[in-house]
Protein backbone atom coordinates (compact mmCIF):
# COMPACT_ATOMS: atom_id res chain seq x y z
CA UNK A 1 0.00 0.00 0.00
CA UNK A 2 1.82 3.12 -1.21
CA UNK A 3 1.47 6.53 0.36
CA UNK A 4 -1.21 8.67 -1.30
CA UNK A 5 -2.35 11.93 0.28
CA UNK A 6 -5.55 12.29 -1.78
CA UNK A 7 -5.13 16.00 -1.23
CA UNK A 8 -5.62 15.61 2.53
CA UNK A 9 -3.42 16.37 5.52
CA UNK A 10 -0.53 14.08 6.44
CA UNK A 11 0.32 13.48 10.09
CA UNK A 12 4.00 12.49 9.90
CA UNK A 13 5.11 10.05 12.59
CA UNK A 14 8.26 8.19 13.56
CA UNK A 15 7.98 4.47 14.20
CA UNK A 16 9.13 3.83 17.79
CA UNK A 17 10.53 0.37 17.06
CA UNK A 18 10.81 -1.98 14.11
CA UNK A 19 11.86 -5.58 13.46
CA UNK A 20 14.73 -6.91 11.35
CA UNK A 21 12.75 -6.09 8.18
CA UNK A 22 12.27 -2.47 9.22
CA UNK A 23 8.56 -2.97 9.94
CA UNK A 24 6.26 -2.15 12.83
CA UNK A 25 3.78 -5.05 12.87
CA UNK A 26 0.27 -5.54 14.26
CA UNK A 27 -1.92 -8.62 14.59
CA UNK A 28 -5.65 -8.46 15.24
CA UNK A 29 -7.33 -11.57 16.69
CA UNK A 30 -11.11 -11.83 16.55
CA UNK A 31 -14.11 -13.86 15.50
CA UNK A 32 -16.22 -13.20 12.43
CA UNK A 33 -18.84 -10.49 12.88
CA UNK A 34 -16.93 -8.09 15.15
CA UNK A 35 -15.34 -6.06 12.34
CA UNK A 36 -11.66 -6.92 12.78
CA UNK A 37 -11.19 -7.34 9.03
CA UNK A 38 -12.40 -3.78 8.38
CA UNK A 39 -10.40 -2.47 11.34
CA UNK A 40 -7.22 -3.98 9.88
CA UNK A 41 -7.92 -2.46 6.47
CA UNK A 42 -8.49 0.95 8.06
CA UNK A 43 -5.22 0.71 9.99
CA UNK A 44 -3.42 -0.10 6.74
CA UNK A 45 -5.00 2.86 4.98
CA UNK A 46 -4.25 5.05 7.97
CA UNK A 47 -0.53 4.35 7.70
CA UNK A 48 -0.33 4.67 3.92
CA UNK A 49 -2.44 7.78 3.43
CA UNK A 50 -2.45 9.76 6.67
CA UNK A 51 0.83 8.94 8.45
CA UNK A 52 3.26 9.24 5.55
CA UNK A 53 4.35 5.59 5.75
CA UNK A 54 4.33 2.58 3.49
CA UNK A 55 1.84 0.01 4.74
CA UNK A 56 0.40 -3.41 4.04
CA UNK A 57 -2.77 -4.98 5.44
CA UNK A 58 -4.45 -8.33 4.82
CA UNK A 59 -6.64 -10.80 6.69
CA UNK A 60 -6.82 -14.53 7.22
CA UNK A 61 -10.03 -16.43 7.87
CA UNK A 62 -11.57 -19.77 7.06
CA UNK A 63 -15.24 -20.26 6.36
CA UNK A 64 -16.25 -16.57 6.37
CA UNK A 65 -19.03 -17.07 8.89
CA UNK A 66 -19.90 -15.40 12.15
CA UNK A 67 -18.04 -16.88 15.07
CA UNK A 68 -15.11 -18.41 13.18
CA UNK A 69 -11.63 -17.05 13.97
CA UNK A 70 -10.36 -14.06 12.00
CA UNK A 71 -6.83 -12.67 11.93
CA UNK A 72 -5.87 -9.35 10.43
CA UNK A 73 -2.25 -8.33 9.84
CA UNK A 74 -0.86 -4.80 9.41
CA UNK A 75 2.69 -3.68 8.66
CA UNK A 76 4.16 -0.17 8.64
CA UNK A 77 7.59 0.89 7.44
CA UNK A 78 9.35 4.14 6.55
CA UNK A 79 8.39 5.62 3.16
CA UNK A 80 11.87 5.06 1.75
CA UNK A 81 11.56 1.28 2.25
CA UNK A 82 9.39 -1.33 0.57
CA UNK A 83 7.39 -4.07 2.22
CA UNK A 84 8.47 -7.16 0.31
CA UNK A 85 6.79 -9.92 2.32
CA UNK A 86 3.17 -10.79 3.06
CA UNK A 87 3.51 -13.62 5.56
CA UNK A 88 1.45 -13.67 8.77
CA UNK A 89 2.69 -11.49 11.62
CA UNK A 90 4.45 -13.88 13.99
CA UNK A 91 5.97 -11.46 16.51
CA UNK A 92 3.67 -8.42 16.72
CA UNK A 93 4.58 -5.11 18.27
CA UNK A 94 0.84 -4.64 18.85
CA UNK A 95 -1.66 -7.44 19.46
CA UNK A 96 -5.37 -6.54 19.48
CA UNK A 97 -7.77 -9.11 20.93
CA UNK A 98 -11.40 -8.40 20.01
CA UNK A 99 -12.91 -11.45 21.70
CA UNK A 100 -11.34 -12.58 24.99
CA UNK A 101 -12.94 -16.05 24.85
CA UNK A 102 -10.55 -16.97 22.03
CA UNK A 103 -7.76 -17.25 24.58
CA UNK A 104 -9.40 -20.24 26.27
CA UNK A 105 -8.72 -22.61 23.40
CA UNK A 106 -6.65 -20.69 20.85
CA UNK A 107 -3.03 -19.47 21.24
CA UNK A 108 -3.79 -15.81 20.58
CA UNK A 109 -0.68 -14.67 22.48
CA UNK A 110 1.70 -16.77 20.38
CA UNK A 111 4.80 -14.79 19.47
CA UNK A 112 4.23 -12.13 22.13
CA UNK A 113 7.32 -10.99 24.05
CA UNK A 114 8.10 -8.31 26.62
CA UNK A 115 8.20 -5.60 23.92
CA UNK A 116 4.63 -6.24 22.74
CA UNK A 117 1.54 -4.23 23.68
CA UNK A 118 -1.66 -6.27 23.99
CA UNK A 119 -5.06 -4.54 23.70
CA UNK A 120 -7.97 -6.61 25.00
CA UNK A 121 -11.72 -6.02 24.81
CA UNK A 122 -12.61 -6.79 28.43
CA UNK A 123 -14.09 -5.31 31.58
CA UNK A 124 -11.34 -6.88 33.71
CA UNK A 125 -8.23 -5.13 35.00
CA UNK A 126 -4.85 -5.46 33.25
CA UNK A 127 -3.58 -7.70 36.07
CA UNK A 128 -6.64 -9.99 35.84
CA UNK A 129 -6.33 -10.04 32.06
CA UNK A 130 -2.68 -11.03 32.23
CA UNK A 131 -3.67 -13.95 34.47
CA UNK A 132 -6.48 -14.96 32.12
CA UNK A 133 -4.25 -14.83 29.04
CA UNK A 134 -1.35 -16.45 30.91
CA UNK A 135 0.77 -13.79 29.27
CA UNK A 136 4.54 -14.20 29.38
CA UNK A 137 5.28 -10.46 29.52
CA UNK A 138 4.47 -7.18 27.83
CA UNK A 139 2.09 -4.26 28.28
CA UNK A 140 -1.59 -5.10 28.74
CA UNK A 141 -4.16 -2.47 27.76
CA UNK A 142 -7.78 -3.15 28.71
CA UNK A 143 -10.92 -1.49 27.37
CA UNK A 144 -14.58 -2.41 27.70
CA UNK A 145 -15.17 -1.86 23.99
CA UNK A 146 -18.58 -3.54 23.96
CA UNK A 147 -19.95 -1.20 26.63
CA UNK A 148 -18.47 1.88 24.93
CA UNK A 149 -19.91 0.81 21.57
CA UNK A 150 -23.38 0.48 23.11
CA UNK A 151 -23.12 3.84 24.90
CA UNK A 152 -21.86 5.71 21.84
CA UNK A 153 -24.20 3.78 19.49
CA UNK A 154 -21.14 2.98 17.43
CA UNK A 155 -19.52 -0.31 16.42
CA UNK A 156 -17.09 -2.39 18.42
CA UNK A 157 -14.45 -2.17 15.71
CA UNK A 158 -14.54 1.64 15.85
CA UNK A 159 -13.79 1.55 19.57
CA UNK A 160 -11.01 -0.98 19.04
CA UNK A 161 -9.60 1.16 16.20
CA UNK A 162 -9.24 4.10 18.59
CA UNK A 163 -7.81 1.87 21.31
CA UNK A 164 -5.27 0.31 18.94
CA UNK A 165 -4.14 3.72 17.74
CA UNK A 166 -3.61 4.93 21.31
CA UNK A 167 -1.73 1.77 22.28
CA UNK A 168 0.87 2.33 19.53
CA UNK A 169 2.01 5.58 21.23
CA UNK A 170 2.61 7.23 17.85
CA UNK A 171 -0.73 7.43 16.01
CA UNK A 172 -2.52 10.74 16.70
CA UNK A 173 -6.27 10.78 17.34
CA UNK A 174 -6.75 13.47 14.68
CA UNK A 175 -5.39 11.15 11.99
CA UNK A 176 -7.81 8.37 12.96
CA UNK A 177 -10.75 10.79 12.93
CA UNK A 178 -9.74 12.08 9.51
CA UNK A 179 -9.55 8.49 8.24
CA UNK A 180 -13.02 7.59 9.56
CA UNK A 181 -14.51 10.81 8.21
CA UNK A 182 -13.07 10.33 4.73
CA UNK A 183 -13.91 6.63 4.43
CA UNK A 184 -16.84 5.48 6.54
CA UNK A 185 -18.25 9.00 6.69
CA UNK A 186 -18.89 8.94 2.95
CA UNK A 187 -20.36 5.44 2.97
CA UNK A 188 -22.38 5.74 6.18
CA UNK A 189 -22.91 9.47 6.79
CA UNK A 190 -25.70 8.88 9.30
CA UNK A 191 -23.30 6.92 11.50
CA UNK A 192 -20.35 9.33 11.27
CA UNK A 193 -20.95 11.19 14.53
CA UNK A 194 -21.45 7.96 16.48
CA UNK A 195 -18.41 6.31 14.90
CA UNK A 196 -16.22 9.30 15.72
CA UNK A 197 -17.49 9.21 19.31
CA UNK A 198 -16.64 5.50 19.51
CA UNK A 199 -13.13 6.11 18.17
CA UNK A 200 -12.46 8.96 20.60
CA UNK A 201 -13.75 7.07 23.63
CA UNK A 202 -11.70 4.05 22.62
CA UNK A 203 -8.62 6.27 22.31
CA UNK A 204 -9.14 7.89 25.70
CA UNK A 205 -10.33 4.92 27.79
CA UNK A 206 -7.39 2.51 27.87
CA UNK A 207 -6.20 1.09 31.20
CA UNK A 208 -2.66 -0.24 30.91
CA UNK A 209 -0.01 -2.01 32.97
CA UNK A 210 3.38 -3.42 32.01
CA UNK A 211 4.63 -6.83 33.10
CA UNK A 212 8.24 -7.98 33.02
CA UNK A 213 9.15 -11.66 32.54
CA UNK A 214 8.85 -13.01 36.09
CA UNK A 215 8.59 -16.74 35.51
CA UNK A 216 4.84 -16.84 36.08
CA UNK A 217 4.14 -18.01 32.54
CA UNK A 218 6.17 -19.31 29.65
CA UNK A 219 6.54 -17.55 26.31
CA UNK A 220 4.25 -19.09 23.69
CA UNK A 221 6.02 -19.70 20.35
CA UNK A 222 4.20 -18.92 17.12
CA UNK A 223 3.27 -21.93 15.01
CA UNK A 224 1.50 -21.95 11.69
CA UNK A 225 -1.80 -23.83 11.80
CA UNK A 226 -1.52 -26.87 9.57
CA UNK A 227 -4.14 -29.53 8.93
CA UNK A 228 -3.15 -33.10 9.65
CA UNK A 229 -4.77 -34.07 6.36
CA UNK A 230 -2.76 -33.40 3.22
CA UNK A 231 -2.28 -34.75 -0.29
CA UNK A 232 -0.59 -37.90 1.03
CA UNK A 233 -3.18 -38.99 3.59
CA UNK A 234 -6.47 -37.29 2.61
CA UNK A 235 -9.50 -39.60 2.13
CA UNK A 236 -9.95 -40.89 -1.41
CA UNK A 237 -11.96 -38.53 -3.55
CA UNK A 238 -11.72 -35.80 -0.93
CA UNK A 239 -14.69 -37.31 0.95
CA UNK A 240 -15.02 -36.53 4.65
CA UNK A 241 -15.85 -39.81 6.43
CA UNK A 242 -16.58 -38.02 9.73
CA UNK A 243 -20.28 -37.34 10.22
CA UNK A 244 -21.54 -34.16 11.91
CA UNK A 245 -21.04 -30.72 10.39
CA UNK A 246 -18.92 -29.52 13.33
CA UNK A 247 -17.13 -32.74 14.16
CA UNK A 248 -13.64 -31.29 14.01
CA UNK A 249 -14.58 -27.86 15.37
CA UNK A 250 -14.05 -26.41 18.81
CA UNK A 251 -17.00 -24.01 19.11
CA UNK A 252 -16.08 -22.64 22.53
CA UNK A 253 -14.37 -19.45 21.22
CA UNK A 254 -17.66 -18.28 19.69
CA UNK A 255 -19.56 -18.37 22.98
CA UNK A 256 -20.62 -14.99 24.32
CA UNK A 257 -19.61 -15.68 27.91
CA UNK A 258 -22.57 -17.85 28.93
CA UNK A 259 -23.00 -21.62 29.03
CA UNK A 260 -25.86 -23.95 30.04
CA UNK A 261 -25.35 -25.36 33.54
CA UNK A 262 -26.71 -28.85 34.18
CA UNK A 263 -28.55 -29.65 37.45
CA UNK A 264 -28.83 -33.48 37.31
CA UNK A 265 -31.17 -33.69 40.32
CA UNK A 266 -33.86 -31.80 38.39
CA UNK A 267 -33.45 -33.69 35.08
CA UNK A 268 -36.32 -35.99 34.01
CA UNK A 269 -34.39 -37.22 30.94
CA UNK A 270 -37.13 -36.10 28.57
CA UNK A 271 -34.65 -35.45 25.73
CA UNK A 272 -36.01 -32.03 24.77
CA UNK A 273 -32.55 -30.54 25.21
CA UNK A 274 -31.09 -33.10 22.84
CA UNK A 275 -33.76 -32.53 20.21
CA UNK A 276 -33.31 -28.75 20.22
CA UNK A 277 -29.48 -28.74 20.36
CA UNK A 278 -27.95 -28.02 16.92
CA UNK A 279 -24.55 -29.52 17.77
CA UNK A 280 -25.07 -32.95 19.38
CA UNK A 281 -23.91 -31.64 22.74
CA UNK A 282 -26.00 -33.76 25.15
CA UNK A 283 -24.80 -37.26 25.98
CA UNK A 284 -27.48 -39.90 26.64
CA UNK A 285 -26.62 -43.48 27.60
CA UNK A 286 -28.83 -46.49 28.47
CA UNK A 287 -29.88 -46.74 32.12
CA UNK A 288 -32.84 -47.01 34.46
CA UNK A 289 -35.26 -44.22 35.38
CA UNK A 290 -38.05 -44.77 37.90
CA UNK A 291 -37.83 -48.50 37.56
CA UNK A 292 -37.86 -48.55 33.77
CA UNK A 293 -35.18 -48.76 31.12
CA UNK A 294 -34.49 -45.33 29.65
CA UNK A 295 -31.85 -43.17 27.99
CA UNK A 296 -30.32 -41.01 30.71
CA UNK A 297 -28.75 -37.57 30.28
CA UNK A 298 -25.15 -37.80 31.50
CA UNK A 299 -23.94 -34.28 30.65
CA UNK A 300 -22.77 -31.93 27.90
CA UNK A 301 -19.88 -31.87 25.46
CA UNK A 302 -18.85 -28.22 25.87
CA UNK A 303 -16.29 -28.57 23.09
CA UNK A 304 -19.18 -28.48 20.61
CA UNK A 305 -21.46 -26.12 22.57
CA UNK A 306 -21.57 -22.64 21.05
CA UNK A 307 -23.65 -21.17 23.87
CA UNK A 308 -26.92 -20.60 22.00
CA UNK A 309 -28.84 -21.55 25.20
CA UNK A 310 -31.76 -23.10 23.32
CA UNK A 311 -31.63 -25.99 25.77
CA UNK A 312 -32.19 -23.60 28.68
CA UNK A 313 -35.29 -22.20 26.98
CA UNK A 314 -36.81 -25.61 26.25
CA UNK A 315 -36.03 -27.43 29.54
CA UNK A 316 -39.37 -27.97 31.38
CA UNK A 317 -37.93 -28.58 34.86
CA UNK A 318 -35.12 -26.05 35.20
CA UNK A 319 -32.42 -28.71 34.98
CA UNK A 320 -30.57 -26.41 32.60
CA UNK A 321 -29.89 -22.81 33.62
CA UNK A 322 -27.72 -19.99 32.28
CA UNK A 323 -24.35 -19.43 33.93
CA UNK A 324 -21.27 -17.33 33.34
CA UNK A 325 -18.56 -19.48 31.81
CA UNK A 326 -15.76 -17.76 33.69
CA UNK A 327 -17.36 -18.94 36.97
CA UNK A 328 -17.35 -22.57 35.82
CA UNK A 329 -14.00 -23.25 34.09
CA UNK A 330 -14.19 -27.01 34.72
CA UNK A 331 -17.84 -28.21 34.80
CA UNK A 332 -18.14 -31.63 36.43
CA UNK A 333 -20.85 -32.58 33.93
CA UNK A 334 -18.55 -32.03 30.90
CA UNK A 335 -18.81 -35.35 29.01
CA UNK A 336 -17.13 -35.79 25.62
CA UNK A 337 -19.20 -37.15 22.74
CA UNK A 338 -17.22 -40.28 21.92
CA UNK A 339 -18.98 -40.65 18.56
CA UNK A 340 -17.73 -37.24 17.39
CA UNK A 341 -14.09 -37.33 18.52
CA UNK A 342 -12.10 -36.87 15.34
CA UNK A 343 -9.45 -39.53 14.85
CA UNK A 344 -7.47 -37.77 12.13
CA UNK A 345 -7.58 -34.09 13.00
CA UNK A 346 -7.61 -32.18 16.25
CA UNK A 347 -10.56 -29.86 16.91
CA UNK A 348 -10.21 -26.43 15.33
CA UNK A 349 -11.53 -23.26 17.03
CA UNK A 350 -14.21 -22.55 14.44
CA UNK A 351 -17.98 -22.49 14.45
CA UNK A 352 -21.13 -20.44 14.23
CA UNK A 353 -21.63 -17.49 16.54
CA UNK A 354 -23.67 -18.08 19.67
CA UNK A 355 -26.80 -16.07 20.34
CA UNK A 356 -26.10 -12.79 22.07
CA UNK A 357 -27.71 -12.96 25.47
CA UNK A 358 -30.05 -10.08 26.23
CA UNK A 359 -30.61 -8.36 29.56
CA UNK A 360 -33.67 -10.40 30.49
CA UNK A 361 -31.60 -12.55 32.82
CA UNK A 362 -30.98 -9.62 35.16
CA UNK A 363 -34.37 -9.96 36.83
CA UNK A 364 -34.29 -13.75 36.99
CA UNK A 365 -33.49 -15.90 40.01
CA UNK A 366 -30.02 -17.41 40.50
CA UNK A 367 -30.04 -21.16 41.08
CA UNK A 368 -26.94 -23.19 41.98
CA UNK A 369 -24.53 -20.67 40.48
CA UNK A 370 -26.67 -20.15 37.39
CA UNK A 371 -29.64 -18.07 36.33
CA UNK A 372 -33.18 -19.42 36.41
Amino acid sequence: MKRDTKGGKIYPVKLPRVNENGCYEMRLESIGGLGANLCGKLLGELGAIYLGLNAAAFSGYGSEKRGSPVKSYVRYCDPDREILHNSPVEHPHLLVLFHRALARSYPVTAGVDENCTVVVNTDASPEETREELRLFAGTVCCINAQEIALQSKSRLNMVMLGAAARATDFIPLEAVKALVTDTLGKKYPAMLENNLAGVEQGYQSLRSQSFAPDGSYEEVPYRRVRSQWGYANAPLGGANPLFGSTVTNDLSPSREGYIPLFLPAKCIHCGLCDSTCPDLVFQFTPGEWRGKSAMLNRGLDYLHCKGCLRCVDVCPTGALVTGKEREHPDPKWFVRNLDLIAKVTDPDPMGADGAVTGESYLDEKRVDGGLM
